[in-house]
């Protein structure tokens, strides 16, 4: 999409364009070749979208035992990149705390993996 179409969509419209889907920690590893500290997380993301990686700068507020079975929201649709030696296929969606670290977004109850935000 060039710098024309962009300006022709509406803002609902570009916020459709990102998919965001629940997803269930599996794993969780400590990125040992990550500059800033990061996990490697494995995301279960139900039987349509299967288990995808990523990549996540959490490491301040999360240890690996409470973000085991969370439920967390990840951008889905973003494609893949190679973070410190790790492919991340996902981005993990979180927000900054009164001290800059990541906070994550998380469903406030149970619902179907893979399920979509809307």
């Amino acid at each position: 999409m060039n710098q024309t179409e962009l300006q022709s969509i509406s803002p609902y419209q570009a916020f459709q364009m990102v998919e965001m889907r629940v997803g269930r920690v599996l794993r969780v590893e400590l990125n040992q070749q990550a500059k800033k500290p990061a996990y490697k997380l494995w995301i279960d993301f139900g039987s349509e979208f299967g288990t995808k990686t990523s990549s996540a700068q959490i490491v301040a507020n999360y240890v690996p035992e409470e973000l085991q079975n969370r439920l967390v929201i990840c951008a889905t649709n973003l494609g893949t990149r190679n973070i410190a030696g790790f492919t991340s296929e996902v981005l993990t969606m979180g927000m900054a705390d009164e001290k800059g670290n990541v906070v994550l977004l998380q469903p406030a109850k149970d619902v179907p993996l893979g399920s979509k935000v809307y």
